[in-house]
């Protein structure tokens, strides 16, 4: 009896660590999708805070050749911050782990 009980207790906490590593794989996508979803905003930001910095002050007739370099240094500054940013969350995943 007490054997089949332990049996029904180990099956339970079994089926309820499969459940968290259910989960913590759902965390996981979640996160990453949290992450693209910031690159996208952050992207669109810098082509605004762009367009705006070139527009103010500026005459009806403005260098779109310029805008559009700017755009793309701005985007590769902030890839490489991102970048940098991405490198320090795993140094330190890494940190806490070991």
């Amino acid at each position: 009896q007490h054997e089949k009980e332990l049996q029904d207790v180990v099956k339970q906490q079994e089926e309820k660590m499969l459940q968290l590593i259910d989960k913590s794989g759902e965390v996981t996508m979640l996160k990453e999708e949290v992450s693209q979803l910031k690159r996208s905003l952050q992207r669109a930001e810098t082509e605004a805070k762009v367009l705006w910095e070139e527009m103010r002050g500026k005459e009806p007739k403005v260098d779109t050749a310029r805008v559009q370099d700017r755009v793309l240094l701005r985007q590769e500054v902030d890839k490489l911050r991102l970048l940098l940013l991405e490198k320090r969350d795993e140094k330190r995943l890494l940190y806490d782990k070991y």
